[in-house]
Formats: C-alpha cells, sequence, structure tokens
C-alpha cells in the first residue's frame, strides 16, 4: 500500500485530504508543524507528500528544497497563494505539481494517482529511463524530444529543440553565432547566422518569465550566446 504524508496546518483541510486518499486505497498520515513535518519526510519512508506553503516553524519551499536533497519522491505542493512566481518557485525547488486552494479533493486524488503512476514507471519497471535535462524549472527530455517549462510542456521545433539542448548541455560555454549554426544545421555558416538570432528569441520566448532580462540564455555581446546554470 502506498503511504502519503500531508503536511498541512490547517487540521480540517488535511483530515478532509486524508479521508479521501485513504477512500482510494492510501495509508495516509499528517503533520501540522513544518518542523515535524521535515523531520518525517527525511526519516521515514513515503511514496508521495502533499506539502503546504504557508508552514509554521519551517515553511514549504524549505521542506521542499531539504526533501529534494536527498529524495526524488513525488511531491505536491498546495497552497492559497495564486501568484505565479509562488509556483515557479515551488517548482524550481522540485515540487512535482502545484495546487492553488480552494480545490476540489477528487482533483487532488487523481493528481497523487497520475504522479505516483509516473514515479512508479521510472523506477519500477527496470527499462531504460528517459535521458533528461533538468535546470531550474527546465526539464528536456532528450529521449522523448520534449520540453517542460515549471511542468507545463512547450512545443518546440526541430532546430529549437536541438539548439536549446545543445545549450544547456553545455551550460557557462559562450558559442558564437556561428559554432552554434555549425553544430546544429552541419553546414558553413556564412551568411546564414541570422537564422541563429531568430531560433535563439522563439526559444526565450518559449522558457523564459522575462525575455528583455533572460535567466537562462544570456547574450554575450559582441560574441555570441551561453546557458547560465
Amino acid at each position: 500500500m502506498n503511504k502519503i504524508l500531508i503536511v498541512e496546518d490547517e487540521v480540517a483541510i488535511a483530515e478532509l485530504e486524508k479521508d479521501y486518499l485513504e477512500l482510494s486505497g492510501f495509508e495516509v498520515a499528517i503533520e501540522t508543524s513544518g518542523d515535524i513535518g521535515v523531520k518525517k519526510a527525511l526519516e521515514e519512508d513515503y511514496n508521495l507528500i502533499i506539502l503546504d506553503l504557508m508552514l509554521p516553524n519551517v515553511d514549504g519551499f524549505e521542506i521542499c528544497k531539504k526533501i529534494r536533497e536527498v529524495k526524488n519522491v513525488p511531491i505536491i505542493m498546495v497552497s492559497a497563494k495564486k501568484d505565479d512566481i509562488d509556483k515557479i518557485r515551488g517548482l524550481g525547488l522540485g515540487a512535482d505539481d502545484y495546487i492553488t486552494k480552494p480545490f476540489s479533493p477528487s482533483e487532488l486524488v487523481a493528481r497523487v494517482k497520475a504522479h505516483l503512476a509516473r514515479y512508479e514507471r521510472l523506477i519500477g519497471t527496470g527499462t531504460k529511463e528517459n535521458e533528461i535535462i533538468e535546470i531550474r524549472g527546465i526539464k528536456i527530455d532528450k529521449t522523448a524530444r520534449r520540453v517542460y517549462i515549471n511542468g507545463e510542456e512547450k512545443i518546440f521545433t526541430t532546430k529549437e529543440f536541438d539548439l536549446l539542448t545543445f545549450l544547456a548541455q553545455n551550460p557557462n560555454h559562450v558559442y558564437t553565432k556561428e559554432e552554434l549554426f555549425q553544430e546544429i544545421w552541419d553546414m558553413e555558416s556564412i551568411g546564414d547566422i541570422a537564422t541563429v538570432t531568430v531560433h535563439i528569441k522563439k526559444i526565450r520566448e518559449k522558457i523564459e518569465f522575462n525575455t528583455s532580462k533572460p535567466q537562462y540564455i544570456e547574450t554575450i555581446w559582441g560574441v555570441g550566446y551561453r546557458f547560465k546554470m
């Protein structure tokens, strides 16, 4: 039986979540304090953790960070905060999902089942896992050629995907436009390097929170581009 830990200081909400999860066949434990919650999460074996953001003593961000340092267990973050910045921060720290209160218990159960099924596929089949690159909220699945930004899939053209993957695999290395063109398009770049600029612009529109202040692909004026680690 899968074991789930709920770290939630609103007892009524925690008990409601517990009831619905137990009806679906899960074993559920509740902790209402952040410091005790993180201790249990680190010391005991749970298959999934439901983590409230605003907690006494230690907040959900810090708990998520501490768990991710040692465990890869799925984490669903729950919060009354609707700001995108909180969602981005939570997912960036390693949460697998983010649900905004109020939500239906049945939605929570559905998400729990989906994340457990995905996690079990990754660790339990013995088949070769997809080759994944994960950097600060960006997840590049090289095997499936899919890109997720803070958990949301974005559609990339073939060359956009190849260019993003190449830069992400070689972080902090500055490449000229000529080098990138030769690497991705596999031909001499004379007269054609403008296509690199166009593709970088399109990639930024999909991965950057603010394209005027890029956090991932940085322009090195007079030289080229680098992917910031």
